[in-house]
């Protein structure tokens, strides 16, 4: 596996765990992006938006599109990946006791 695939893996797996931890299961792109950036991903929000896109066409995450801001809500799906209850290629499986 390249070193760029890795990154989009852990990155897809810090979004879904950013939305296991809220409240409300959900979060905008905005608060998503500012979050990954104090985990030491640097992306655009470009970016962080397209991951949003991948990771609702696996069905871990719902989007609402609000004008320029997406709006996610996590899936049971999402949240037993976020959980490493379930494995989805193309996300980091997070570390036991993580």
């Amino acid at each position: 596996m390249s070193y760029a695939e890795f990154l989009k893996e852990d990155q897809r797996l810090v979004i879904l765990r950013i939305l296991n931890e809220m409240p409300s299961y959900s979060s905008n792109s905005s608060i998503i992006y500012s979050v990954l950036e104090q985990y030491g991903h640097a992306l655009s929000r470009d970016q962080v938006k397209t991951h949003m896109q991948w990771l609702a066409e696996q069905g871990l995450i719902n989007i609402d599109i609000l004008g320029l801001v997406f709006v996610a809500h996590l899936t049971e799906r999402g949240a037993d990946v976020a959980t490493g209850k379930a494995i989805v290629p193309g996300v980091k499986r997070p570390a036991a006791g993580a």
